[in-house]
């Protein structure tokens, strides 16, 4: 195989959508889940996992026709705070985001303490506090204060 063939880009470039590059690697399933994005979809939708980058392996998901809403990327931000946001208009980017982490989120993740009133059948969302110790997210529950510090995308709603 020639050099020039050996760099060649391995996914098609999308004419609109949105691209969320530098995500953890392993995480674009995770992705996939927060997005909605199951087996079959209206549209095109590639994904690498563990591609090469500059600073290590990273994951990568492209979805055409379809850009992103705050609440989906709060939730990205959750499992993969280093990755970015791209807007593709017309094969072009038109915007390029990285994800902020939230101090605070409502109603996108499941309390791990099964008594927690948030976990009942009162009419009430979970809340959570969001800090990052050692460049690891922990969520703080707004109600019984248990911290949740692994395996963050099991417990999203």
């Amino acid at each position: 195989m020639s050099e020039v063939a050996k760099k060649e880009i391995r996914v098609q470039p999308i004419c609109s959508g949105t691209v969320i590059d530098h995500i953890t690697a392993g995480q674009a399933l995770n992705v996939l889940k927060i997005l909605g994005i199951t087996g079959t979809s209206w549209g095109i939708v590639s994904i690498l996992i563990n591609a090469p980058g500059s600073y290590g392996r990273k994951d990568v998901v492209k979805i055409e026709g379809r850009e992103l809403v705050s609440s989906e990327v709060d939730k990205i931000s959750l499992i993969s705070p280093g990755a970015t946001i791209n807007i593709i208009r017309d094969y072009d980017v038109q915007e390029k985001n990285q994800v902020g982490i939230p101090s605070h989120v409502e109603g996108v993740v499941k309390c791990i303490n099964p008594n927690c009133i948030s976990n009942s059948n009162e009419p009430i969302e979970s809340k959570f506090d969001v800090d990052t110790r050692e460049g690891k997210i922990e969520l703080r529950c707004g109600y019984c204060e248990r911290v949740i510090c692994e395996n963050i995308a099991d417990h999203l709603l």
